[in-house]
């Protein structure tokens, strides 16, 4: 029973998405075009810093914070999501330390290397793309984020599989949810739950998945489906829309370009001495 509950967990936190992207915010009623186009600038400006950049990202974390707190947005929900990916983000820089040694710091008389320095750049990094993207789409919806791209151009076959790939998600689980309660049910004290019947039932989910997956595309076929998925939208491009590109792009540009908590330290120090 502990497989079927963590699968229901599952599908009601990915589904939870979509409720948050149904609230009426501020945030919300931007354009999904202007929020899509903020965070593709947003995400250029911080993979371009360096490797041994750190500080000058740090002020970067405004814009995630903004859509999670404007958007009404857990702050526990996308955290916790973003802890259960960052291990693979772990495991790019996790042998930095152990390669790259050389000292470069010496705070307090403590030897940091280039290694620690590089790691917490990937970390740090891995954590404001993800956050943005995790509350980009709480606060705009799978659905909405697709209609956006195809707006700004993206091929229509990229986002028709997007669409579908989101919603195969959930008959996934649903799928793999049935296959684990009817296996549960005909087996006795546990039994029958080794390594060689989980790998049977992956297989036959795969098998009945593809079979959904053909009668699905069949009954659609015999609806008028033509490759084209159509989102209904009524609202457009207003001037606020624009004036959230521009205002947040030029403070992504201004963070890029000047190193703001080492301007700050500086501006400190002198007001001290």
């Amino acid at each position: 029973m502990t497989a079927i509950a963590s699968l229901e967990s599952a599908l009601l936190s990915l589904g939870r998405m979509d409720i948050l992207a149904c609230q009426d915010t501020v945030i919300h009623r931007v354009d999904p075009r202007a929020k899509i186009i903020t965070t593709a600038v947003f995400l250029a400006a911080v993979v371009s810093f360096g490797k041994y950049e750190v500080s000058p990202m740090v002020p970067f974390v405004f814009y995630p914070v903004f859509l999670i707190s404007a958007g009404n947005i857990p702050g526990a929900y996308i955290m916790k999501k973003v802890l259960f990916v960052s291990p693979f983000a772990l495991m790019v820089g996790i042998f930095n330390p152990l390669f790259d040694n050389s000292v470069v710091l010496m705070p307090g008389g403590y030897e940091i290397s280039a290694g620690w320095i590089s790691l917490s750049s990937i970390m740090l990094r891995f954590f404001l793309t993800v956050t943005t993207a995790l509350a980009l789409i709480a606060c705009t919806g799978f659905h909405n984020v697709c209609y956006a791209l195809h707006k700004l151009g993206a091929p229509r076959v990229f986002v028709v599989q997007l669409l579908f790939l989101y919603r195969y998600l959930f008959v996934l689980m649903e799928e793999g949810g049935r296959m684990i309660r009817a296996r549960n049910l005909r087996s006795f004290d546990g039994r029958g739950a080794g390594l060689r019947v989980y790998g049977s039932s992956v297989g036959h989910l795969l098998l009945r998945t593809v079979n959904r997956a053909q009668r699905i595309h069949n009954a659609m076929v015999c609806r008028g489906f033509d490759g084209n998925i159509r989102i209904m939208r009524i609202s457009g491009f207003k001037l606020t829309d624009l004036m959230f590109i521009l205002a947040w792009s030029g403070l992504f540009i201004l963070f890029r370009c000047v190193n703001v908590p080492r301007l700050a330290g500086n501006i400190v120090a002198g007001l001290i001495l």
